[in-house]
């Protein structure tokens, strides 16, 4: 298993959802943010795969 696999970046968040990196990067820190108070440890800059699908379209699992 990759990182890739796990983890997003600002630049893979600017590309599916059409902003710009500089704000993506807000997104990956409140989702960090809520992943931190929910007892995870998380990744400076990247945010869970899983995490960001869920909170985005609404769904655990996006097919």
């Amino acid at each position: 298993m990759r990182t890739n696999d796990l983890f997003m970046s600002a630049a893979e968040i600017s590309m599916i959802t059409g902003m710009s990196e500089a704000y993506a990067y807000k997104i990956i820190k409140q989702l960090n943010k809520e992943l931190q108070e929910k007892g995870f440890m998380t990744i400076r800059g990247r945010v869970s795969k899983d995490y960001f699908q869920e909170r985005i379209y609404g769904a655990k699992e996006v097919k």
